[in-house]
């Protein structure tokens, strides 16, 4: 049922999208004609993207394949709503029907706001905004930590490694004592990261790395994954846990994705109660059960607060929190809407962030 929808109304998004387009331009059919292919084109590579027909393309190619068909969703949606408003605007009395028929003005209009939104999405996706967050434990601590928290790096066609060079520079001058990951490194197709050797670049990070498996770690081949996690020297923990100075224990959860994997009560022992437990669990589901164990904080990502309005709005309903800061008893949570991002560059209504904490 899911799949259905997901294949039905994408396309009667597109029926409504080029029905518009066609009573809007005043142009001849043949021109009318070649513009609605292109954009249908546009959105037939975001199905071939999810099918990984790209992997057989140069890399460039593929790279610029992947973020048209990718950004194709995005503008059909914000489409989709302007064309609704003009519609219900009109039915009302408040449009008239010559603004949407044969009509340059409005079509320039209509061309200039959407590029407009995007451009500043674009931008504002380039904006990685530094979080602070402040951890305070009532277990005994050796000093004070500063952490870097990450999620949904999402590297590939659409974030090479040039882009992660940038991060990792970012990261560094944070000097954190270690770094956390929840998940989603990569982003779909093994083949973008191994071409560009993109393990090297984690390499230069200069504290140790701790993660935990996404979903899209499943979609790029699971055996995959765990090797470049390892060809890059970062500590993958999962359904285990790893021991910071005899003071912190992390607790790297396997991803939802996996039915079988570990409770949360079964990964908390006798041994971690005196220790501050951190969570690294890539889904945000089910926040009571890491409350009810005793965890003293938990890291997530997955939602990336929907990346553009309204999406946000679904993703606040869906979760019992989609992104930021969280409380639950004595458990302290966080849900990043994530460094990087899946698909077209754009941030519209929401950030792409990176969290430092100080752990007192």
């Amino acid at each position: 049922m899911w799949m259905i929808s997901f294949m039905i109304l994408p396309l009667l998004a597109v029926v409504y999208i080029a029905w518009h387009v066609w009573v809007l331009l005043p142009l001849s059919a043949l021109w009318k004609s070649l513009i609605i292919a292109v954009g249908i084109g546009c959105f037939l590579l975001l199905f071939a993207s999810v099918a990984r027909k790209f992997d057989a393309l140069p890399l460039s190619v593929a790279q610029v394949a992947y973020e048209v068909g990718t950004s194709s969703i995005i503008v059909m949606l914000y489409l989709v709503m302007l064309f609704l408003v003009l519609d219900l605007g009109r039915l009302v009395h408040l449009v008239p029907k010559s603004l949407l028929y044969n009509n340059w003005q409005s079509a320039l209009a209509i061309f200039v706001l959407i590029f407009g939104i995007f451009l500043y999405g674009n931008l504002h996706y380039y904006n990685k905004v530094r979080v602070p967050l402040e951890l305070k434990s009532s277990k005994p601590l050796p000093k004070e930590y500063r952490i870097v928290m990450l999620s949904d790096l999402h590297l590939g066609y659409h974030n090479p490694r040039k882009e992660l060079a940038r991060w990792v520079d970012m990261i560094n001058q944070e000097k954190p004592d270690f770094i956390l990951i929840a998940g989603d490194i990569i982003d779909g197709s093994m083949r973008p990261l191994l071409e560009e050797k993109m393990a090297e670049e984690f390499h230069r990070l200069q504290a140790p790395v701790y993660a935990c498996l996404g979903n899209h770690e499943y979609y790029a081949g699971n055996p995959e994954a765990q090797q470049f996690y390892k060809d890059a020297g970062i500590r993958l923990l999962i359904d285990e846990a790893a021991v910071v100075d005899s003071a912190i224990v992390i607790i790297g959860r396997d991803d939802r994705t996996n039915m079988r994997r570990q409770p949360v009560k079964d990964l908390m022992t006798s041994l971690h109660s005196p220790l501050y437990t951190i969570i690294l669990d890539h889904q945000p589901y089910n926040l009571d059960r890491t409350e009810a164990v005793g965890v003293d904080f938990q890291l997530s990502g997955h939602t990336h607060r929907g990346q553009v309005w309204p999406i946000s709005w679904i993703t606040d309903r869906i979760y019992e929190c989609s992104w930021g800061s969280h409380q639950r008893g004595s458990t302290q949570y966080y849900v990043s809407s994530g460094l990087g991002i899946w698909g077209g560059k754009y941030r519209i209504g929401t950030q792409s962030e990176y969290v430092v904490a100080t752990l007192r």
